[in-house]
């Protein structure tokens, strides 16, 4: 049996949990400022957000990602399909259906994302100053402990972070990239060489003690990866560069993971500041930046990946 203090906590945060998940829509009404249910957002948010493994997200990925059973993730989707905000595609293979979304698909993420950060937004300014670090440092450990049963089953080896060069890594980084912003970018052949050249090139230069590249791994294989290169002539800023994670590991904290050691590793080095290059549409890794202190600073239109998009630089000052 639990001590009291304990005992005490633990039902302290589950009253809490319980009014979180009243305030937040859960129990019946409009939830996300729509007219879906808790699990077809979250299926929508998660079709937008997640890498592409063998050609795509699908239905099996939900129930996975989102603790669903089969029967259940059809009817969702089926409902989703007819109201036209996904649509399914043929894999690579011919042999499974991936999931996409249509043009109203998107605007509904957007709308949902845009309804979530006003909703937050409006509780942080009830806050003092400094407490909205406490909130989300709290949020993340209790998620990332609630999803450990599944991040570090038996039958799912854990994904562990390790820093440095390993054979496969400019491939295994390259295609991640290539398939995942082919799908929900529409990059093709530029891109792709884009990345394989500037990663090789980068992975030369990593005897500098001012370079470091990461990998998440689960049973060796590489499904996650991300790297810092602090040699920009002339200034003490470090770059921010390759941080994608495979769609198999959402949920499993292993983007956060990935994001927490880049950043350990610039505040011991003393940079001044951390920035990044991204672009407009990529809403979930936005909220990810931002919640590790990145601002938007810059935005430009721009065509170097091979097609026109609003490029945006994110920038977080030195610790």
């Amino acid at each position: 049996m639990p001590n009291a203090p304990l005992a005490d906590s633990i039902e302290a945060i589950r009253r809490a949990a319980r009014l979180l998940v009243r305030e937040l829509g859960f129990m019946g009404g409009d939830f996300a400022g729509g007219d879906l249910s808790p699990s077809a957002v979250h299926a929508l948010i998660e079709i937008a957000a997640s890498g592409v493994t063998a050609g795509g997200v699908t239905a099996r990925d939900l129930g996975f990602l989102l603790h669903l059973e089969k029967s259940s993730v059809s009817r969702m989707l089926r409902k989703l399909v007819v109201g036209g905000d996904v649509e399914e595609q043929v894999g690579g293979d011919g042999r499974v259906k991936i999931l996409a979304l249509t043009e109203a698909g998107q605007r509904r993420v957007m709308a949902i994302h845009a309804f979530a950060r006003a909703q937050v937004s409006a509780a942080l300014a009830r806050l003092q100053p400094g407490q909205e670090r406490v909130v989300l440092e709290g949020l993340q450990l209790y998620a990332e402990a609630l999803s450990a049963a599944v991040a570090y089953s038996p039958a799912l080896p854990a994904v562990e972070i390790a820093a440095g060069y390993r054979s496969g890594l400019i491939a295994r980084i390259t295609q991640m990239h290539a398939l995942y912003y082919a799908q929900n970018s529409g990059f093709g052949q530029r891109f792709e060489s884009v990345v394989a050249g500037g990663l090789a090139g980068f992975s030369d230069r990593l005897d500098s003690p001012r370079n470091a590249i990461w990998a998440a791994l689960r049973g060796g294989e590489i499904v996650g990866s991300i790297a810092i290169d602090g040699e920009d002539p002339g200034v003490n800023l470090a770059h921010l560069r390759w941080f994608i994670t495979d769609g198999a590991v959402q949920g499993s904290g292993a983007g956060r993971r990935l994001l927490a050691a880049a950043l350990d590793f610039v505040d011991a080095q003393g940079f001044e500041a951390t920035h990044l290059w991204t672009f407009s549409g990529l809403s979930a890794a936005r909220h990810l930046y931002e919640a590790h202190g990145f601002e938007l600073v810059e935005e430009r239109p721009g065509q170097q990946w091979g097609k026109e998009v609003l490029e945006q630089r994110f920038v977080r000052q030195g610790r």
